[in-house]
């Protein structure tokens, strides 16, 4: 997250130690009186997670609950692990995490649980459903469709081909959102589709492949840029060959620079997400577990294509750099 909140990313260490409630069959956790969350993202200043901080934060201020967020310098499980590890000695109610990775943040979150703290996933989530009593996300399957769907309508009847730009393999939702872009383009014949290329979350490397492809395929016509770096270095590659606006992006989710982007013709298209309410439905299931009441194992939260003709509509959905 950007420096200006950086007063609220607290350490989850400070967290003091409130009971030893064991997780039951109802969900429940923690000792009564324990009022403490902790909020883990996948990353640090990236506005679509300050945005669910800000979500969350306003949510758990209304049910009475202090909520502490720390992310990890960058997107890896082996950064997000010691932190995770370290909120958990301190025994908060219930912990709300971004797994940076589908599988190798399962170990680490078992740990929780069977610490007796309430674990929910927001935004990514495990592969294991066991782990987590509730899984908050966009449909990011759908979120894929709508991409192509765009797609498919900014390029008309022409032919060409199309490529994704995903992210790292095994983060749950850049895959979700290629499968759902790969099922809609099939639907489209004369849109070829290339595959999907990984680029480690580096804007510099999904520049990279975007020139590749570009000198592969001159008959590129559309790139389906899964997340904000990705988007990023799409945009990059696209000026510097002078195919802006020639080459239809489609970037996924809508930080400042993006939209900015949006507005300037680098970018189409944006199919933003909605993290603030992604935030608060997180610290709904979380508080509801702990509480004993009923809790929804998996919340699907609502996606939005927005095209340069539309933004004004739809400025609501723009991400947040502060709380």
């Amino acid at each position: 997250m950007v420096a200006s909140v950086g007063a609220t990313l607290l350490a989850a260490a400070v967290l003091a130690a409130c009971g030893t409630g064991q997780v039951g069959d109802t969900g429940t956790s923690g000792a009564a009186g324990n009022k403490k969350l902790v909020l883990i993202p996948g990353v640090k200043a990236e506005p679509f997670y300050i945005s669910m901080q800000c979500g969350a934060q306003e949510e758990a201020r209304s049910r009475g609950y202090e909520l502490e967020t720390q992310p990890p310098d960058r997107f890896e499980a082996a950064l997000q692990t010691p932190i995770l590890t370290g909120a958990i000695a301190n025994r908060p109610a219930g912990i709300l995490i971004a797994p940076t990775d589908d599988r190798a943040m399962a170990g680490p979150m078992k740990q929780g649980r069977d610490a007796g703290v309430t674990m929910v996933e927001v935004d990514t989530a495990l592969q294991d459903t066991s782990i987590a009593v509730a899984s908050v996300s966009s449909d990011n399957e759908q979120g894929g469709r709508k991409a192509a769907e765009t797609l498919a309508t900014l390029v008309g009847d022409r032919q060409g081909s199309v490529l994704v730009l995903n992210t790292i393999a095994g983060t749950s939702t850049t895959d979700a959102r290629a499968k759902g872009f790969e099922q809609e383009i099939a639907k489209h014949p004369n849109l070829r589709y290339l595959g999907a290329e990984y680029t480690n979350n580096q804007p510099a490397e999904a520049a990279q492949k975007v020139s590749a492809t570009l000198s592969a395929n001159p008959d590129l016509i559309g790139v389906f840029a899964t997340n904000l770096n990705t988007g990023e270095g799409a945009g990059t590659a696209l000026r510097n060959a002078g195919r802006t606006g020639s080459v239809n992006l489609v970037g996924f989710d809508a930080s400042p620079k993006q939209v900015e982007d949006l507005r300037n013709g680098v970018v189409q298209a944006l199919i933003a997400q909605d993290p603030a309410t992604i935030g608060r439905r997180g610290v709904e299931q979380a508080v509801n577990a702990i509480e004993g009441k009923p809790v929804q194992r998996r919340t699907q939260t609502d996606l939005v294509a927005i095209t340069g003709q539309d933004m004004a509509a739809n400025e609501q959905y723009f991400y947040r750099t502060q709380c």
